[in-house]
C-alpha cells in the first residue's frame, strides 16, 4: 500500500479557527514537525509541559501525546510525515530553541520551499516535498547533535507522567480508567495523579479526558459515522453516557456539534 503524500500546512490552517484541535492533548498517526515563527505559549511533550515560543522547532514521532497553546497571535508551519517513510526523522520528541540567525534561516527556507511546491500545482511537485522533507532531515539531526540541544533530564515524576501519555496514545479508546492505567504502569491512582500534575499541570484524567475528547471531536466533525458508533469505539457504556460527556466538556450534545460544524 502507498503512503499518503507529505503535507505542509500553516496552523492556522491545522486549527481551522479552533484552539482545541492543537489545544487538546492528541497524538497523529504521522511524524509531525512544528516551526514556531511567531507568538509563545505552553506545549506538552515527551510526558512535561514547558513553555514553547518563537524559533522553537518540535520534532513529535507517530503515535506521542502532545498538546501545543500559542494562542491566535502565534504563527507557524507543520510538516506532517507518513510513517513508514524512507526520510530518515528524529525517533524521540525533542523541542530545540534556536537562536543562531543561519539555522533559522535554514528551516525557515526549508518550509517556505516546501509549501511553495504544495501550492503552485508544478508537474513532480510532491516528489521535490519529499526532497526538502530529507534535507530537513538532515538539518534537524545536525541541529540535534549539537550540545545546545542536549535533552533535558527528567525527573521520577516526569519519566512516569510520559509512560502514562504513552498508554493514553495508544489506549485511550480501550475504556480503561485512569486508575486502571495506574495499575498497569505498577502505582496507585493518587501517584500517578500526583506525577502528571507535578510534570504537565494537568492531572492524569485530564490527560486521558482530553484525548478521548480530542477522538471524538474529530470523529464528530469529520466523518458521518454515527453518534452512537463513535461513542462505542472510544469505549463508552452508552450513547447516553457519550451525550453527558460531550455536553460536559464542549456544552453542546454530539448531534450539535456535527450540526454546528457543517
Amino acid at each position: 500500500m502507498s503512503l499518503a503524500p507529505v503535507a505542509i500546512k500553516p496552523l492556522n490552517q491545522v486549527t481551522l479557527g479552533q484552539d482545541w484541535r492543537l489545544a487538546l492533548a492528541h497524538d497523529r498517526p504521522e511524524h509531525v514537525i512544528i516551526w514556531i515563527t511567531r507568538g509563545q505559549g505552553r506545549l506538552l511533550l515527551n510526558g512535561t509541559r514547558r513553555g514553547v515560543g518563537t524559533h522553537n522547532a518540535l520534532t513529535i514521532p507517530p503515535r506521542t501525546l502532545f498538546s501545543l497553546e500559542l494562542g491566535r497571535q502565534g504563527s507557524g508551519m507543520m510538516a506532517l510525515i507518513p510513517d513508514g517513510t524512507d526520510i530518515r526523522l528524529p525517533t524521540g520528541p525533542r523541542q530545540l530553541r534556536l537562536r543562531a540567525v543561519d539555522a533559522i534561516s535554514e528551516l525557515t527556507g526549508i518550509f517556505e520551499a516546501a509549501h511553495r511546491e504544495t501550492t503552485q500545482g508544478r508537474p513532480l511537485a510532491q516528489d521535490a516535498v519529499d526532497a526538502h522533507m530529507a534535507l530537513m532531515s538532515v538539518w534537524l539531526r545536525r541541529q540535534i547533535a549539537l550540545p545546545d540541544h542536549l535533552p533535558m533530564d527528567m525527573n521520577a515524576a516526569a519519566r512516569l507522567s510520559g509512560r502514562f501519555c504513552a498508554r493514553v496514545a495508544l489506549h485511550h479508546a480501550d475504556g480503561l480508567t485512569m486508575a486502571e492505567h495506574a495499575e498497569v504502569l505498577g502505582v496507585t491512582a493518587t501517584h500517578l495523579t500526583r506525577a502528571c500534575k507535578a510534570a504537565t499541570g494537568r492531572t492524569a484524567a485530564d490527560l486521558l479526558t482530553e484525548r478521548i475528547l480530542y477522538a471524538a471531536r474529530v470523529a464528530l466533525l469529520e466523518t458521518s459515522v454515527p453518534a452512537q458508533d463513535i461513542a462505542r469505539h472510544l469505549g463508552f457504556g452508552s450513547a447516553a453516557y457519550f451525550t453527558r460527556f460531550m455536553q460536559q466538556h464542549t456544552g453542546q450534545t454530539p448531534t450539535a456539534l456535527r450540526k454546528a460544524a457543517r
